[in-house]
């Protein structure tokens, strides 16, 4: 029997939330959908396999806070994959939840109207609807997993899952990777050092024994086999980590550890000093590299948007530009154009090497 100076002394509220299933049966896949979704899930298994020689292209905006100006941006970039999808694979960057270090927005799941109102059912369903017309556009989808009950909500939807830098030492996400239906990245420290990440992917090839929810929403004990399909997501830390000798550190550290050696460059953050115009230059320097005979990269990340740049948060959200990032810059369209077509023309070699 709970006592009320004992339990939830600064809980304000407690609202009930609809169930995963509920919320699947409200937005519901089709045959479309999950076409794309398990072609895209078999294809990075393949490309992490060495099996299927295309680069992976994860691109997209920093975050999603507006979802007509998302899905227009999504119709771009597959209008551009199918012109590329022969030597690059394009995977769409959906994220939802953003990490922060102390306030700030958390992503349209969390506050969808921006305005401190906190409708997260709302905005799962808000989420789960554009997920899955980006399916049905023809492009798999790509979120990081910040929110620990959210992969029950969204994951049917998406073909790479990636666990951030201030989360990769967590034991919970660790498990929850190890469990998890897709392949997924690991990104290193914001120190730039790897051994969080390396970690992160030992643990989650292994099995684990952890509490969630089910789709019924009811509280479990999930045990997983583990999962086949870890990467390495190089971002950068103190200072940046793609030039070949960082890649070759990395290799060691991964074989050294019994590990997949399979490396993805973000070309953002701190690989870029957040400079959206530096995303070009670790591009061409992985491209490079690949051309040289690199066989460890297997995908690159992008932060990309229709504007470039970024936009602070207005106190009147409905000033906010709607292709313009409210969260890191980004590159807009044309460059993200112009860099994917260069990874075209160069990859033809390592591509059907």
């Amino acid at each position: 029997m709970s006592h009320p100076r004992l339990e939830n002394i600064n809980i304000k509220s407690v609202e009930l939330l609809a169930t995963p299933r509920e919320m699947q049966s409200a937005v519901p896949q089709t045959n479309a959908t999950l076409s794309t979704v398990m072609r895209g899930r078999e294809t990075l298994e393949r490309i992490m396999d060495g099996e299927d020689r295309r680069l992976l292209a994860v691109v997209g905006p920093c975050s999603i806070h507006n979802l007509d100006a998302a899905e227009e941006y999504a119709q771009r970039l597959k209008r551009l994959s199918d012109e590329i999808s022969d030597r690059i694979c394009v995977v769409m960057r959906v994220y939802f939840e953003k990490p922060r270090s102390v306030l700030g927005w958390k992503g349209l799941i969390n506050d969808p109207y921006m305005n401190d109102t906190f409708h997260i059912e709302e905005g799962i369903r808000m989420a789960r609807h554009f997920l899955v017309r980006v399916a049905e556009i023809g492009l798999p989808a790509a979120t990081e997993v910040l929110d620990t009950l959210m992969p029950q909500y969204i994951g049917d939807l998406i073909s790479w899952s990636v666990i951030g830098a201030r989360t990769a030492e967590a034991q919970t996400h660790r498990e929850i990777a190890s469990g998890i239906s897709t392949p997924v990245g690991f990104k290193n420290a914001t120190d730039g050092s790897f051994d969080a990440a390396i970690n992160g992917m030992r643990a989650a090839m292994g099995p684990h024994h952890f509490l969630g929810v089910t789709e019924d929403g009811l509280p479990a004990v999930f045990s997983t086999t583990g999962n086949a399909y870890p990467q390495i997501v190089l971002r950068g830390g103190k200072h940046p980590n793609y030039d070949a000798a960082s890649i070759a550190l990395c290799e060691q550290a991964l074989r050294t550890a019994r590990l997949p050696v399979n490396i993805v460059v973000d070309c953002s953050h701190s690989n870029s000093n957040k400079k959206p115009e530096l995303q070009g230059e670790v591009l061409n320097d992985i491209l490079t590299q690949l051309e040289q005979g690199n066989r460890s990269v297997r995908g690159i990340m992008l932060e990309s948007h229709l504007e470039w740049g970024a936009q602070p948060m207005p106190k009147d959200p409905k000033t906010l530009r709607p292709g313009l990032s409210v969260t890191d810059a980004c590159i807009d369209w044309p460059t993200t154009e112009t860099l994917l077509r260069d990874a075209y023309r160069r990859h033809t070699l390592t591509a059907h090497a």
